[in-house]
């Protein structure tokens, strides 16, 4: 027969009139069997009022009931048992509480579901006595095994060896809202701290940990009573949990045994549970009303600790990105409604949002103000239920201010503050520099106080803006040249961060709403246990073949190994970090509000012992594992404020001291990749062209041309025309030159006669223009199986300054085509990254060779359209001349040349506009004046001919045309209708 271990709580009587009349009186006795993981219990509860009570019974089992010494029937309906009367309530009860019905979410470790009896201890927690709702009196005698010693809420433990096991009565006071119990083979250590009795229970491995839990519990303890107030109890208990808690109870915090044993614990988190004595444990919550205890106790802690060190900002920095990776638009709430942390985004409210509130109402406040209003809500509050309200309270009393709309604006709102700068400008208002400047708040308009700083050549203007309207206009006088405003620098607000502040964390992709998993068609086995915590965690599985654009567009991705396609497309590959297992973040750079993670580890080993500790670590960038231990963790660094520049530099020539174009020839003419940028439509910008390719040619150089101008299917026709093959107008026909290209072939012809003359090749770099077409107007998805086997498979799209420059032209030239801007970006990476493929194909084919590239301005500027991504694949040197006046800006090439502008040698035009249709070629309209309009030629002719050449479609006509001289003739044949007498053939003759 097992033998019952006797556990009994036995309430004190002795309570004041008031208390007795307020709040029940609870006596409990128990017994366990530790073997069977079981409790058997009687609660005798002295109701002190006559009302309807709800006790609460959840899992337990319920032999018996009586109320003023009868029996009590009653149903129990969802776990809870409804009593009405006053008098004693006496409920004997069994359970059973095994370690296998434990339960804890991963997004909030520490926080446990279940209870526990068995030979490790005893760790009850939650539904474990029978109990009602509020505050009720408790007072403590329990028996344990002989090898156990026990720990629950008391001022006072009185521990007597008995038959049955080890007698402890705990004296607590004070009204609590609940009771726990935690008995274990502990060793004890004690010390005496201004009169308060603090304690360590740790398991005897772990007993040398004691001595520093006790020192750090009484620096927190002096802190705090400095702080706020006194202590409010005679003892506390750092205790050792063998489950993996993390628990602040009245008296006592209870910590896992893996915790305790970190060592920036006793740094972090154990403050944090020290002040919960005041907050949560002294002054209760009301939790009807709303959680304010959490968001207090994490600002006053963690926050606190960090802002000691002179890093408050980067913890409020964190909060805001912890916010912006987990609460979503699905999870978010108002922080009133926050009771407890149910996972990420919950913590994120709660804890986050709640601590920044009282950041800016510290602001609002001042230091001294904010202090003395806590020390006064305490003293209001001691032993009571307390709500957001009663803060309220406290703090308009002290400021005599009435705070109704920050409280209203913060607690009952969901969201945060957004704000952007529009129109930032230097002004000069009579005499005196000033920077002008809107701000604009997007979504609900908040009041609240914004810093600024005003960064000059004399030093730095800092000043607080009151800010209550969806825009207000600013102007704010300066000493000096402004150069910089920034906004909100040290993360003051509570607030949506910019694109430039905004870092790629781990977070980001555990947060975020749609994310998938990229699953190798490769080393499938090695991520398999990764997988499948990922699939448990809500990923979506995809294989790498199945992933489009639209799902890059749209979700968060982790891509499994660094051979994916997916990472050639997006970035060009990846190479290995180091050994064991890493996972890297990065902007997604199709879509950067959301991110792109990269894992890899060099063995099934390696990627099983880390898979499980990831989810710990979101506040970085790149975390790396050796055999299951962090060796490497970063977070890529952002800006710190919203920063708009205001000082745009000017940059001059001094011509005496300018290079000419031989000297300029003289000091590239070694490189082996020659960019030259050109307006399409500047005539001298060809010529200059032309310049240097006859200055290298003249040097003795082998170099090939590459040219943006022709798409390379058409290159066998280039290499006809320059051998000689074929003629000038069947280049242009073949390579569909006016269809393709459409400017004035006169701009590029001497080049091509230069290069057929001196027998120096010429490359085709450009994609074919339906692919670009079709990519520019619905991404590259679009793409069927033969088009992807035109384009690169390597691609880098992460150049965001190469991003923001290309939206500010598509803002500037919208087209009812291309409406799309992530559309028409990747269209542009992949007519960039399809010319530096073709010349770096021609390198290594040619590798005695150099190159001229000719390509548009926009595509060789900062090097971040061509250069730099032949660069990586070749790592060849390389040079940029830049013929363009109007974009005199630092970096923004090797060499800037200026020129005179230069007319086209005159090119002949018939004045006409044509369309087609069905096979013809039909004049639509004429220009007045004209030499089609003085030839006679009509609106509704359709061309047959020009000089004996068929006219098919328009290029024909460009084609026939091109090469004629001012005062030449053409002979056109044209179809005309008439009226009743059908088609007639009309010979025109035109002259130019």
């Amino acid at each position: 027969m097992k033998t019952f271990i006797a556990l009994l709580f036995i309430i004190s009587l002795a309570f004041t009139v008031e208390a007795a009349e307020s709040h029940p009186h609870y006596n409990l006795f128990v017994s366990f069997d530790i073997q069977r993981n079981s409790i058997k219990g009687t609660s005798t509860i002295t109701l002190t009022e006559n009302k309807e009570y709800n006790v609460f019974i959840g899992k337990l089992r319920i032999t018996s009931v009586i109320l003023n010494g009868k029996p009590f029937m009653s149903d129990i309906k969802k776990g809870v048992l409804k009593v009405t009367g006053k008098g004693i309530l006496e409920i004997t009860y069994e359970g059973i509480f095994k370690e296998e019905d434990i339960k804890q979410e991963r997004e909030n470790k520490g926080v446990i579901s279940g209870n526990v009896i068995d030979e490790k201890g005893i760790c009850l927690t939650e539904g474990w006595y029978p109990s009602i709702q509020g505050i009720v009196y408790y007072n403590l005698i329990a028996i344990v095994p002989n090898s156990f010693t026990a720990i629950s809420e008391a001022d006072e433990v009185i521990a007597v060896n008995k038959i049955q096991g080890k007698e402890y009565s705990f004296k607590f006071p004070h009204p609590l809202n609940s009771i726990n119990l935690v008995a274990g083979r502990y060793m004890e250590l004690k010390e005496i701290f201004n009169d308060i009795e603090i304690c360590g229970y740790f398991f005897p491995e772990d007993i040398s940990l004691a001595k520093t839990y006790i020192e750090y519990a009484k620096k927190y303890i002096k802190m705090y009573e400095e702080l706020l107030a006194p202590y409010p109890y005679k003892r506390f208990s750092v205790v050792e949990d063998f489950l993996p808690t993390g628990y602040s109870m009245p008296t006592f915090t209870l910590l896992g045994q893996e915790v305790v044993k970190l060592p920036f614990i006793v740094e972090t988190s154990l403050g944090h549970e020290i002040l919960h004595q005041w907050f949560g444990n002294s002054v209760y919550i009301d939790h009807k009303k709303g959680n304010w205890a959490e968001g207090l106790t994490t600002y006053l802690s963690d926050h606190l600790y960090e802002e000691q060190k002179g890093k408050g900002w980067q913890y409020r920095k964190k909060i805001l990105t912890d916010y912006e990776s987990y609460v979503s638009p699905e999870k978010e709430f108002p922080l009133r409604d926050f009771i407890s942390r149910e996972d990420f985004a919950s913590k994120a409210v709660g804890y986050g949002k709640g601590a920044m509130v009282f950041h800016m109402l510290r602001n609002l406040t001042g230091d001294d103000l904010f202090y003395k209003a806590l020390r006064s809500f305490i003293h209001q509050n001691k032993f009571k239920e307390a709500s957001w309200d009663d803060l309220r309270t406290a703090f308009e009393k002290e400021s005599g201010k009435n705070l109704e709309q920050f409280f209203n604006q913060w607690l009952n709102r969901k969201g945060l503050i957004s704000i952007e700068i529009k129109n930032p400008r230097v002004i000069v208002l009579k005499g005196i520099p000033a920077v002008s400047f809107e701000i604009i708040q997007k979504g609900e308009i908040y009041e609240f106080n914004l810093p600024l700083k005003i960064k000059t050549d004399k030093g730095e203007i800092n000043t607080i803006l009151n800010i209550k309207n969806a825009v207000e206009k600013l102007e704010i006088s300066v000493e000096g040249n402004p150069l910089e405003v920034v906004i909100d620098e040290n993360y003051d607000l509570m607030r949506q961060l910019s694109e430039e502040e905004s870092p790629p964390l781990i977070s980001k992709l555990l947060g975020d709403e749609k994310r998938l998993v990229v699953i190798p068609e490769k080393d499938r086995d090695k991520y398999e246990g990764l997988i499948n915590i990922l699939k448990k965690e809500g990923f979506i599985l995809k294989e790498e073949r199945e992933i489009k654009d639209k799902d890059l567009m749209s979700s968060s991705l982790l891509v499994l190994g660094i051979d994916s396609p997916i990472l050639k497309r997006l970035f060009a590959g990846h190479n290995k970090v180091g050994h064991g297992f890493m996972l890297m973040i990065k902007k997604n750079p199709l879509n950067t509000f959301r991110v792109i993670a990269i894992a890899y580890g060099d063995s099934k080993n390696e990627v099983d012992l880390a898979s499980e500790k990831i989810f710990h670590y979101g506040k970085y960038s790149f975390i790396r594992f050796e055999n299951g231990k962090i060796v490497e963790k970063k977070t890529d660094e952002t800006a710190s404020g919203i920063n708009v520049s205001l000082y745009e530099p000017v940059w001059g020539i001094q011509p005496q001291k300018a290079i000419s174009l031989e000297d300029i020839i003289n000091t590239i003419s070694d490189k082996p990749v020659i960019y030259i940028g050109e307006i399409h439509t500047n005539y001298e910008d060809h010529k200059l062209h032309l310049k240097i390719i006859m200055g290298l040619y003249e040097k003795g150089r082998k170099f090939a041309i590459g040219m943006e101008m022709f798409q390379k299917p058409f290159q066998k026709v280039i290499d006809e025309y320059l051998s000689g093959a074929i003629s000038e107008r069947e280049l242009l026909k073949k390579t569909e030159y006016f269809k393709r290209w459409k400017f004035d072939y006169n701009f590029y012809r001497e080049i091509l006669e230069f290069a057929k003359a001196k027998n120096i090749p010429v490359v085709a770099l450009n994609l074919r223009s339906e692919i670009v077409e079709k990519v520019s107007r619905e991404g590259l998805d679009v793409l069927n199986d033969e088009n992807r086997n035109e384009i690169p498979e390597d691609m880098d799209m992460s150049d965001e300054d190469y991003r923001k420059r290309l939206r500010d032209i598509f803002e500037e030239h919208k087209s009812q085509e291309i409406k799309n801007f992530d559309y028409f970006y990747q269209s542009q990476i992949l007519w960039d990254e399809t010319m530096s493929h073709s010349i770096d194909k021609f390198l290594k084919e040619n590798p005695a060779w150099q190159m001229v590239v000719l390509a548009g301005a926009g595509h060789i500027i900062y090097g971040s359209g061509i250069p730099k991504r032949v660069y990586r694949l070749n790592a060849k040197d390389y040079v940029t001349i830049i013929p363009d006046k109007e974009i005199l800006k630092k970096d923004v090439g090797d060499f800037l040349v200026f020129l005179q502008p230069i007319s086209l040698p005159y090119t002949p035009k018939l004045g006409v506009f044509l369309k087609e249709g069905e096979g013809k070629v039909i004049i639509d309209k004429l220009s007045a004046e004209s030499a089609a309009e003085k030839s006679g030629l009509k609106e509704g002719d359709i061309f047959i001919s020009i000089d004996n050449c068929v006219i098919e479609n328009i290029e024909d006509v460009k084609i026939s045309l091109f090469d004629k001289k001012q005062g030449e003739t053409v002979k056109i044949k044209i179809l005309r209708k008439r009226f009743l007498a059908g088609e007639k053939e009309i010979e025109v003759i035109v002259t130019f």
